[in-house]
């Protein structure tokens, strides 16, 4: 007679406690990950490229748009540029352009009416050597406005003629909007006395941040503002 069959024993549960050993140790990276550490941050040196890359970058736009401080000596003044506000520099720029034969750009100023009747009946200039500019509506828009068809003109060199307590914002201005087209202002101050009255620094930098961007952009940031945040105020209700 043969063995009779032995029953087959199971196999032992392993003792409670205790966990199986994974077949592969979980890389450092799944551990940081798997508690919420986040990602892993760029290497210092990936970090350091991108710092020069953006300092370079910034570095490149404030050269390219200061340009005409340092280029080459401008020429001569060819132009004067009026900027509108007060009818005393509107005066003053036609003695000026009466005694130097310069032709005048007037932007934003008086009435047609009055600004004919006072560059040619008053001061006798010819019709042809003035021209009068009604796009703008503030000390930016003066310069947007204007700059390009000065450039297509050939213009390297104009007369800025404001009031003296204006002139600092608008020589600003003017620095870095006509500035990136290679154009060189020259401040001819016009005394406002009394009348003066002292400029925000807030005001200062507010328009040199917006002739900033729309040397960058082309377009104004008070446009902007206007055609959509103010909208979107309204139908928040928060304005």
């Amino acid at each position: 007679m043969g063995r009779a069959a032995q029953p087959r024993r199971r196999p032992s549960p392993p003792p409670r406690g205790r966990r199986r050993p994974s077949p592969l140790p979980l890389a450092l990276p799944d551990v940081v990950s798997a508690r919420g550490h986040g990602r892993q941050r760029p290497p210092r040196r990936r970090r350091l490229s991108w710092r020069l890359l953006l300092a370079g970058s910034l570095g490149l736009t404030l050269v390219w748009m200061s340009r005409g401080w340092w280029l080459p000596s401008p020429p001569p003044p060819q132009l004067i540029l009026v900027l509108g506000g007060d009818v005393d520099r509107e005066k003053a720029a036609a003695r000026l352009a009466r005694r130097q034969g310069l032709p005048v750009v007037v932007s934003g100023g008086t009435n047609p009416e009055y600004a004919h009747w006072l560059f040619e009946q008053r001061e006798g200039l010819p019709s042809d050597q003035v021209h009068l500019d009604y796009r703008a509506s503030d000390t930016v828009s003066n310069f947007t406005s204007l700059v390009d068809d000065l450039r297509r003109a050939r213009i390297r060199h104009a007369l800025l003629v404001t009031s003296s307590d204006h002139m600092e914002r608008a020589l600003l201005v003017g620095q870095i909007v006509a500035g990136s087209r290679g154009i060189h202002l020259t401040p001819v101050s016009v005394p406002c006395g009394h009348l003066c009255i002292k400029e925000r620094r807030r005001r200062l930098w507010q328009d040199g941040l917006r002739a900033i961007i729309w040397v960058i952009s082309g377009r104004d940031l008070r446009d902007w503002a206007e055609g959509q945040l103010v909208p979107w105020l309204g139908r928040a209700g928060l304005r």
